[in-house]
């Protein structure tokens, strides 16, 4: 039992030190932003309120809204927004969260 104890403790360290490399190597590819910096944004008109954001996105692909994140990618403010639509399949939508215009839409597997 104890065994199987220190196997697992030891999978779990490795997953968190292999979760923990890949965020740090990928981070000069996307940033997420947090709320603070998000208000921020808003304030200087950089970026569109989120409200504005989920309902463009629900005019391109309807459904329930998921998840929402914003990331700064290539110089430019993305936002990404996960919708589950009538027929039970998530998409991922990309906006530029400047204009709202579509970036990008795919169904997530």
């Amino acid at each position: 039992m104890m065994k199987k104890l220190g196997i697992f403790v030891l999978l779990t360290v490795a997953c968190v030190l292999l979760a923990a490399t890949f965020t740090f190597t990928n981070n000069s590819a996307k940033a997420d932003i947090n709320q603070q910096t998000a208000r921020q944004l808003l304030s200087a008109g950089k970026i569109l309120p989120l409200e504005k954001i989920t309902k463009l996105a629900k005019e391109i692909k309807p459904g329930e809204v998921l998840e929402t994140e914003l990331e700064h990618k290539k110089g430019m403010y993305i936002y990404e927004v996960e919708l589950l639509d009538a027929h039970s399949q998530v998409w991922e939508i990309k906006l530029d969260a400047k204009t709202g215009k579509l970036i990008k839409m795919e169904l997530e597997d």
